[in-house]
């Protein structure tokens, strides 16, 4: 640790170990909430994906119906004018962010161009769009805090490992320059006090 030791230099690294210790514990509680949000998403995100593969299986099988009744014209026809929109809101904790609503307006289906089938098609793809939204925007979540929680592991280790010890090892070495700076004074001041005493037998 270069410059002169002196008490304030002492103090101001005191100050920035305490600032990089405080640091420590922010990452790692912020480390341990992630993880924890982490898998519920992880949870939520493998639901979805299973809801939305059981609802597309079933839109598949409507669609094969209506496509035997219907034909490729029908079901052309009966498609929506519109497209779906999403919207998505987002929420926050120390960093961890989730998906707090999940919005998908749908078009309005077409009525009187086909046969039931291609009704129950419509309305199948419509709820196994909705469910692949909600999917998505997990597994998005998932990833985004994945990569958050790498990010935090990272600058924790970087704050344990390399600045707490390297302004520890500063402490230390300010404060053993201070004592030994103090022994050399309170040495010096000794022989001054020995040199200054009038010796024995001396003159009166």
């Amino acid at each position: 640790m270069s410059g002169a030791p002196s008490r304030p230099a002492r103090a101001r690294l005191e100050r920035r170990l305490a600032v990089a210790e405080h640091a420590a514990e922010l990452l790692d509680r912020k480390q341990r909430i992630m993880a924890d949000e982490l898998e519920r998403l992880e949870l939520q995100a493998d639901q979805s994906r299973a809801e939305w593969e059981r609802l597309a299986d079933a839109a598949s099988i409507w669609l094969r119906r209506a496509a035997a009744l219907d034909g490729r014209e029908r079901i052309r026809a009966a498609a929506p004018l519109e497209a779906a929109s999403v919207r998505v809101t987002w929420t926050s904790a120390m960093g961890a962010a989730r998906p707090q609503d999940i919005r998908c307006r749908l078009p309005k289906v077409r009525v009187g161009v086909g046969s039931s089938a291609l009704a129950f098609a419509a309305e199948a793809h419509r709820a196994a769009l909705v469910a692949g939204v909600r999917h998505a925007v997990f597994e998005h979540a998932r990833a985004r805090l994945e990569s958050e929680l790498r990010a935090t592991q990272v600058r924790r280790r970087a704050v344990e490992r390399r600045w707490v010890p390297r302004l520890e090892a500063g402490v230390a070495e300010m404060s053993a320059r201070l004592d030994e700076q103090e022994r050399e004074e309170n040495l010096r001041l000794r022989w001054a006090a020995d040199r200054a005493a009038p010796r024995e037998g001396g003159v009166r």
